[in-house]
């Protein structure tokens, strides 16, 4: 059965999510767990539907019509017939050529479809003239990343939904982090959604698109599509396979402090992009406070002046500034590695040690569940996390680049746990070990080439020389910001 818009819905939160985070409150800390590799992200996602009574608020940078982007949709037309509330937000930017799932999710009475900052022209040479004649609006991207299940449990991070995201890839896979959290901070995350639900700047579905006539046959239709995939791991399709697996994730929580952070949406997207934002802040005055080590571990990595000067100031003493990122091999986006080359050279003069990881690295062994995808694909970096003294980690959709601290809306957690934190730093030093990834560094002629144990290569390894060329042709832009 549907139920329709005036019908009741589940008004009381389910009593296992209840029992979960009741027990866990006694200490008057948030409890956390890092969902490290793609498919326990996936199947945590895919528990938490199941286990959803109430409402469900899903926000996103990039929801693929992929084999896990539908099944998890199909999973939420699911809770949806059982009488959840579904809200699903998505940024405009990805959702050209997915617009029939979306159209799909929006057609049912308990589901609502809204997009934010969506192009006026929508599709079309006229779509991507309005990135050009809407050139700063268009920049103002949400780029965070929510899940929430009746305001009780809810995961943030760096991961979108996704087969490549989730270890479902055949062929490239990302290593990705996202943090699994019950109780209060689950409802921060929920004000970051309102935030942008309720935005001028955010528009429902059917003013974008002819709203859908789908009907229940046309839910059917899709859930035997689902059904008919094939995953790497055995699905939570039951509430009761869904509580036992959630059980056993929930085992291994930490109670830690933390805080959530995240951006307000622009109240004038076209109003000039000059002050670092809230996320942004938060990350500068961690990094005003460290002690002696910072490790960065971001997919797009830049740093200009201002960030490399606050840095310059806090050197003086013993503070040692590590970053691993992608190499030009393992970087999906071109442009972006071409920002980081333009300031890899003043990265490095200021003091910073560089790690690019390779597409070979067997680390994908320990980060991809599917075993067989490290073996005859490549792994890229996707996570963001940066950690402090190996005591606080700062983590979530936050890239260490300009488009984050001014551009794009973003939601991170600062966690103050040295469990947490250690675990992390020595996840991103294995990540910087020489089979991993390749140290970058300045020779004694003060030329950039790449260490691989006691092997030197003077360019950027495992690429050809058209995409060497290219990353260094944009790499004379001043486009950084924008990337």
């Amino acid at each position: 059965m549907i139920h329709g818009p005036g019908e009741p819905v589940m008004s009381e939160p389910d009593a296992f999510l209840q029992a979960q985070t009741q027990a866990r409150e006694d200490s008057g800390l948030p409890s956390l767990r890092l969902l490290n590799t793609g498919q326990d992200a996936f199947l945590a996602r895919a528990a938490l539907i199941e286990t959803a009574h109430q409402r469900i608020d899903a926000q996103y940078y990039i929801w693929n019509d992929d084999a896990t982007g539908r099944y998890l949709a199909s999973r939420l037309v699911a809770a949806a017939q059982r009488g959840v509330s579904v809200r699903l937000l998505l940024d405009d930017i990805n959702v050209a050529g997915k617009e029939s799932l979306f159209a799909l999710l929006d057609a049912h009475p308990g589901i609502e479809v809204r997009i934010f900052n969506p192009s006026r022209s929508r599709d079309g040479l006229g779509r991507w003239l309005s990135f050009i004649t809407d050139f700063d609006r268009i920049n103002r991207r949400m780029h965070n990343k929510t899940f929430v299940v009746d305001g009780l449990a809810g995961i943030a991070g760096g991961r979108n939904i996704g087969d490549e995201y989730f270890d479902q890839h055949p062929n490239l896979n990302f290593r990705d982090r996202d943090v699994l959290v019950l109780g209060a901070l689950a409802g921060d995350m929920t004000r970051n959604f309102e935030a942008y639900w309720g935005s001028a700047w955010t528009l429902p579905l059917e003013r974008l698109y002819t709203k859908s006539e789908s009907g229940e046959a046309d839910f059917a239709a899709f859930r035997k599509r689902v059904e008919s995939e094939t995953y790497n791991a055995p699905l939570p399709y039951s509430r009761d396979v869904a509580r036992t697996y959630l059980e056993t994730l929930f085992s291994g929580l930490i109670s830690a402090p933390a805080e959530l952070v995240f951006d307000a949406p622009p109240e004038n997207p076209e109003a000039p992009a000059n002050e670092p934002q809230r996320t942004a802040e938060a990350l500068y005055q961690l990094v005003e406070n460290a002690g002696s080590e910072i490790l960065i571990e971001s997919a797009y990595l830049i740093l200009t002046d201002e960030q490399l000067q606050a840095l310059s100031q806090r050197r003086s003493g013993e503070l040692d500034v590590a970053a691993l990122t992608n190499s030009l091999a393992t970087n999906d986006l071109v442009t972006n590695h071409s920002g980081y080359a333009r300031w890899r050279r003043a990265m490095l003069e200021q003091g910073i040690e560089l790690h690019e990881l390779r597409p070979d690295a067997p680390a994908c062994q320990r980060w991809v569940a599917a075993q067989e995808a490290c073996k005859g694909g490549e792994v890229s970096l996707h996570s963001k996390a940066v950690v402090f003294d190996r005591e606080t980690l700062f983590i979530g959709s936050f890239n260490v680049n300009l488009r984050s601290i001014y551009l794009n809306g973003e939601t991170i957690l600062v966690i103050r746990s040295p469990e947490l934190a250690a675990a992390v730093a020595d996840d991103i030093r294995y990540a910087m070990a020489p089979e991993n990834s390749w140290q970058v560094v300045l020779n004694d002629r003060d030329e950039l080439v790449w260490h691989q144990g006691a092997q030197t290569i003077p360019h950027e390894p495992e690429v050809g020389f058209w995409r060497r060329a290219m990353s260094r042709v944009l790499s004379w832009l001043p486009i950084e910001k924008y990337l």
